[in-house]
């Protein structure tokens, strides 16, 4: 608004010099006759103009003083609605400090009434400590036992509770698998040992050789003892001369070495030249007839089981269980007899009958050269078997069939039960008198360090043992587990053919007299 009025200022200045001078030219008379008017309009026209200003500026201020007033009535109006929502949030922030005030009242009551009852349940803790003690102590006076007594007799009862359990369970789970199992199990086994007949030969560690007289020990002795050395050191045995008359005693745990020292004495004492070179021809010749009859042995033993293939090596080392014995019975024979066997029990359950016989015949092929290897007759076995390319089934056989690995076929375990039959029919081997004793008195010194045991008697030369137990200590469930740990021990500590049967037996007795 200021600036129009100036602008209409500046114009109204302007025209009055350009008026003035346009009319001094023209008029310059009457110019100066109407300057007095011009200036008297100029005059008006400038109060008007600055009445006009000043409308308009009055006019600006007013615009401004109401634009000015109403920012400031919506700057008041904005103002009062924040105090407004300052005061919401003012008394929202008072009412939760007002809640959590109270909160935290109920908090300290709840502190206080918790601390009260901790208080108290401190105090019956005690009290029920101290009448529990005067309890366990009422009740010891009472039963006359302490508590460690009292806790020993609830479990010897809970104990007994769970022998007799377990006792009864398996003595069910046995005598079902019994019921399954022992059937067919006995015709398929006694089917096989009646199919089945094989002669035994007992060998000994010594060889007796006949003499024609008295005079031929002086010859084999030669002079100085030379003879007698020369024949034991080719031979690897011990000759014994004593009073024993018209006979020498060979003594050696080789059993080949033994009958080649046999063969060469008895040929040098048909010759009746006796001396070193000569003792030396002999036990030259007589090796090559054993080699020869190792031979022989094992290709009869291999035909008459109807084995063929075997290696020629396997061969000569099944000959040499001729010469080999175990607890008395003799290798060979019990190789062809758990071929023969294993055969039978075969062909029953529908098995492959050849290699059963194969795995039967070679079953303990190790025992022919223990004697010259370090291992176990059956580590030797497993390994002469891999060395001569015998299948996995045989081999498998040979290390299971005492337990040492777990079988893998059927025929690994019907090995293991043509082993045990062959070696546990009565008459099938023989011990000497001492190990036999020694034997027996173990066996029952086994049984004797059972708790409750009375007396034990082993019958039927060491196959049986027969356990007496005192009824008042050992119950009718106890005999079934203590049958079973007396069998576990055995297994443990003895070495022993075949089975031993244990058999515990309670008796009660009561006597009373008619007076």
């Amino acid at each position: 608004m200021l600036s129009y009025v100036i602008a209409v200022a500046v114009t109204l200045l302007i025209s009055i010099p350009v008026t003035f001078v346009v009319t001094s030219a023209y008029r310059k008379k009457e110019t100066e006759t109407k300057i007095g008017n011009a200036e008297d309009k100029a005059r008006e026209i400038i109060d008007d103009a600055v009445k006009a200003a000043e409308t308009k500026k009055r006019e600006g201020l007013l615009e401004v003083k109401e634009e000015s007033i109403r920012a400031k009535n919506e700057l008041d109006k904005e103002i009062k609605e924040r105090r407004a929502e300052v005061q919401r949030f003012e008394r929202r922030v008072q009412q939760k400090e007002e809640n959590v005030d109270k909160k935290s009242d109920a908090i300290e009551k709840k502190e206080s009434v918790l601390a009260a009852r901790e208080e108290e349940l401190a105090k019956q803790k005690a009290e029920i400590a101290k009448l529990n003690e005067q309890r366990v102590q009422e009740l010891e006076r009472i039963s006359g036992l302490t508590s460690e007594q009292a806790k020993d007799y609830l479990l010897k009862i809970v104990e007994d509770e769970v022998k007799h359990e377990s006792a009864v369970m398996i003595k069910d789970m046995e005598s079902r698998a019994k019921e399954e199992a022992d059937k067919k199990a006995r015709e398929y086994v006694v089917t096989a040992i009646q199919r089945c007949a094989a002669d035994h030969v007992a060998e000994a560690t010594i060889s007796v050789v006949q003499l024609p007289n008295d005079e031929m020990k002086g010859r084999i002795i030669g002079r100085e003892g030379r003879n007698i050395r020369t024949l034991e050191t080719l031979t690897g045995v011990d000759l014994i001369i004593d009073d024993t008359p018209e006979a020498v005693i060979l003594s050696s745990f080789d059993p080949i070495r033994r009958e080649v020292a046999r063969i060469a004495l008895e040929k040098l004492i048909v010759d009746g030249r006796i001396h070193p070179a000569r003792i030396e021809e002999m036990v030259e010749k007589a090796q090559k007839e054993v080699e020869v009859m190792i031979k022989e042995e094992g290709e009869a033993a291999v035909l008459e089981v109807g084995v063929h293939g075997v290696h020629p090596e396997l061969v000569k080392l099944l000959g040499k269980l001729k010469f080999r014995t175990s607890y008395g019975q003799n290798a060979l024979k019990h190789s062809i007899e758990v071929a023969q066997l294993s055969g039978l029990l075969a062909s029953e359950l529908g098995l492959d009958v050849r290699m059963a016989k194969r795995a039967g015949l070679l079953h303990d092929i190790g025992k022919a050269v223990d004697h010259e290897m370090e291992g176990s007759h059956i580590q030797l076995g497993v390994e002469l078997c891999k060395k001569y390319k015998e299948s996995a089934t045989v081999i498998n056989a040979v290390e299971s069939h005492h337990g040492d690995v777990e079988p893998t076929t059927l025929i690994a375990c019907i090995i293991q039960a043509a082993d045990t039959i062959s070696a546990a029919r009565p008459g099938a081997r023989r011990e000497t008198l001492e190990t036999y004793t020694s034997r027996l008195t173990q066996l029952e010194d086994i049984a004797n360090n059972f708790k409750g045991v009375d007396k034990s008697f082993a019958i039927q030369a060491g196959r049986e043992i027969r356990v007496m137990v005192v009824p008042e200590q050992v119950s009718d469930a106890d005999m079934i587990l203590m049958a079973r740990d007396i069998s576990k021990a055995i297994e443990a500590e003895l070495e022993y053919p075949g089975q031993i049967k244990v058999n515990v037996i309670r008796e009660s007795r009561v006597s009373d007299y008619a007076k």
